[in-house]
């Protein structure tokens, strides 16, 4: 028994649970597997909305429909820098408090942005400047004068060639300019163990770090812990601001909500990071509910409205944003991930009931982009929450899905998505975040010698460039190597830099104080354009490829004679290309020293940003014009796949997961009759779809089942009341189609709907 929890308090908070090692040490993964009741029912135990859960919904929806009439923000704060206790306590309508099971806003009103100026004093101004709002000129020059932020410290220590890579967007989507996220506090770890006693652990790590090597990352790590354990005392006077005191263990259902949720308050409140991922606390909070169902101390109507209320304040999540970002990421995205199923280390699936309330969340209040709701798939799990999860996509398009098979091994059975599609250990791992290297753009540097072809400026290694009346594959493919070579190295480099600055200036202290001091570390790596480079290298492979170019010799387009194999059609000659430069581009990753010991990992997804990517990108040998978007993540490209879905899944899933820990985000729209006729139907053959595709080794998906139609009329008509919570899954992560630009939207539409499987 933990020596420093009084035993009066862990018996009442503890009644019933069994395990040794979670009550020795913290150890949320030996709880679950100690105390977790399977569920291998139906969904027909499911109660729906509350009175107060649709007073709630519909007073959030309101505020929604206003901020969407305001410009996208309902109001920005100038006057007050965002910290765990800069505001009172926020309810979403104050005549409706006391109907709020779950309490806690990030600033003190519903929807309002907080003013975050760590990351950049310049971003945040601009934030609020797009929306009309001045910041306080007394704040601008504290954190100008007298406070260095995250984005000063960056572009201080950039290098030129550096700058010149991030304006070509050869490097692209870079964490310079705002929070980098994909760090999961385990927010469990509040509700099962209290504060106090995380506090204390925290001091003896404190006491036990150095000792008489007192080296550079001792120092660094010694600063670090002491600013946790004051984030920790931070988290108690937030959770005492709105009357509870969690310096003590949950005690039952509701306490082990609010607790957990104070948990990812503190992150939101100091961070607005890239994603914001909520963890695996589905089976957790199982736990608690399914004790006081059996006390009879809560009724299952009860459970699901605590549910449907934690889902509605991740609903609620919100950042201010440089227009950029808005470009990059469009729709507003915070990826709160949240996770259910998978199967054990032991074998034993993890579905419980409460996988279903959080599904039933999409029912009881509708589809909605956040949480960002992640299966953890596996064709070992009941088929009743197989179907269930199948025919919740069927009606809403808001459920992604990964292949526990391929991930477990890797990151044990307790890790959570820490951003789109992207797996960490939770509470024991973190994960530097480092955007895209576009090798679309690396590939035509490699035929022009290293020059940007819309600028004619030399950005790559000056290497000669093709000068063949047409494109020879063995030369095309040395001069690819080669710089590839170049962008990997200067790619790292950059990672490492911003990183450095992010743990100086804007060090994730509440998050990181929930997660284990000596922590395993990956670099994300990732690729865009991956589907133009691979049909490209088919193309000068297997047709012919002849370059035009301009006065200035520069190649500008291409004329192609012949056909060749896609990427995307169960085709080996193209799926061939596709393997080898993923694992080309990892192997190089490789090679290279990274911040903090981190393990290098990388991944083929692009959420939105596949528009701006290609919008900067000159002509590809695959026939893609100037300009035109990127296929997003690892998805065949637009009006490549000829042989169905079927055919196309099974390309995807040929890339190896050991060489993209990352991820391997893989996007589908599927018309519904491709289904069949009736909801049941569709849900059974989705789900078999999933079953197959995941045997195969597959990595992720995300399923839209919708017809084009439906989209272009919501594009042309977004007042109708049926499409203000229209949501889709875009590239990882899902939006509502009306927050997408109309550029974006177009995007959407061309992407291919199989109307075969």
């Amino acid at each position: 028994m933990l020596a420093c929890i009084p035993e009066e308090i862990t018996k009442k908070a503890w009644r019933g649970f069994t395990g040794r090692k979670w009550q020795e040490d913290i150890n949320v993964r030996e709880f679950i597997q100690n105390n977790y009741t399977m569920y291998d029912g139906d969904e027909s135990f499911l109660e729906g909305p509350t009175e107060a859960t649709d007073k709630l919904w519909g007073r959030l929806q309101e505020l929604q429909k206003e901020e969407r009439a305001k410009g996208g923000v309902l109001e920005c704060e100038t006057e007050v820098v965002s910290s765990l206790t800069s505001y009172g306590p926020g309810y979403i309508d104050e005549s409706l408090k006391d109907l709020e099971q779950i309490v806690g806003l990030q600033t003190d009103k519903p929807l309002k942005r907080a003013f975050m100026p760590y990351g950049g004093i310049k971003m945040a101004e601009q934030a609020a400047a797009t929306y009309g709002y001045q910041v306080n000129p007394a704040l601008i020059k504290v954190f100008n004068e007298y406070h260095k932020t995250h984005n000063q410290a960056v572009f201080d220590a950039y290098t030129p060639e550096m700058k010149r890579a991030r304006h070509s967007h050869v490097i692209t989507g870079l964490p310079d300019t705002y929070g980098r996220g994909r760090i999961v506090g385990d927010y469990r770890r509040v509700a099962l163990y209290g504060l106090d006693y995380l506090i204390k652990m925290k001091k003896k790590d404190l006491f036990y770090c150095g000792g008489i090597n007192m080296s550079e990352e001792h120092i660094r790590l010694r600063e670090e812990i002491a600013e946790q354990i004051r984030a920790l005392n931070g988290m108690k006077e937030m959770a005492s601001i709105y009357g509870f005191d969690i310096s003590e263990p949950a005690k039952n259902a509701k306490e082990a909500v609010q607790w957990l949720y104070f948990g990812y308050l503190a992150a939101i409140k100091t961070q607005n990071g890239a994603a914001m991922s909520v963890g695996r606390i589905s089976t957790f909070l199982d736990i608690y509910i399914q004790r006081d169902l059996q006390e009879g101390t809560i009724t299952e109507k009860e459970a699901q409205e605590l549910i449907d209320h934690l889902v509605l304040k991740f609903r609620m999540v919100k950042f201010a944003r440089i227009p950029s970002y808005n470009e990059l990421f469009s729709g507003d995205p915070v990826w709160a991930t949240l996770e259910m199923a998978g199967i054990g280390m032991d074998g034993r699936h993890m579905v419980t009931k409460n996988d279903f309330r959080f599904l039933h969340t999409l029912e009881n209040m509708g589809p909605s982009p956040e949480p960002n709701l992640t299966v953890l798939y596996s064709h070992r799990l009941p088929e009743p929450f197989k179907r269930y999860a199948a025919r919740i996509s069927v009606n809403t398009s808001s459920i992604q899905y990964e292949n526990d098979g391929v991930m477990r091994p890797v990151w044990g059975d307790d890790y959570s998505i820490c951003c789109c599609v992207s797996a960490t250990q939770t509470g024991k791992e973190i994960q530097f975040f480092g955007a895209r290297a576009n090798l679309a753009k690396c590939l035509i540097y490699a035929l022009n010698g290293g020059v940007e072809v819309t600028t004619g400026e030399q950005v790559g290694p000056e290497i000669a460039p093709v000068t063949t009346e047409y494109l020879e594959y063995d030369e095309v493919m040395h001069k690819f190597n080669a710089m590839m070579s170049w962008l990997v190295e200067l790619y790292v480099n950059t990672l490492n830099l911003i990183h450095y600055m992010h743990d100086k200036y804007y060090y994730e202290s509440a998050e990181m104080a929930l997660i284990d001091t000596y922590t395993r570390r990956t670099f994300a790596t990732g690729i865009a354009g991956f589907s133009h480079v691979v049909d490209s290298l088919c193309a000068i492979k297997y047709a012919k490829v002849k370059p035009i170019r301009n006065d200035d010799g520069l190649i500008v387009d291409y004329e192609i004679e012949g056909d060749f194999p896609r990427y995307g059609n169960d085709d080996e000659r193209a799926d061939e290309i596709a393997i080898w430069l993923l694992k080309a581009f990892m192997k190089k990753v490789r090679e290279h020293h990274t911040y903090r010991n981190s393990e290098p990992t990388t991944s083929i997804l692009t959420i939105t940003s596949n528009v701006v990517y290609g919008k900067a990108t000159g002509a590809t040998p695959d026939g893609r014009k100037s300009g035109a978007p990127f296929a997003p993540g690892a998805n065949p490209a637009y009006g490549a796949e000829k042989n169905g879905l079927l055919a196309s899944l099974n390309s995807v899933a040929k890339l190896p997961y050991e060489f993209a820990l990352d991820g391997i985000s893989n996007t589908q729209t599927i018309s519904p009759d491709a289904l069949g006729h009736t909801d049941e139907d569709r849900a059974d053959n989705l789900w078999h779809i999933l079953d197959g595709y995941f045997k195969k080794g597959a990595h992720h998906l995300n399923v839209n089942v919708f017809g084009v139609d439906k989209l272009k009329d919501c594009m042309e008509h977004p007042e109708k009341p049926e499409y203000a919570n229209f949501t889709i899954r875009v590239s990882g992560y899902a939006v509502k189609f009306i927050d997408l630009t109309r550029e974006q939207q177009l995007d959407v539409i061309a992407r291919s709907e199989h109307r075969v499987l």
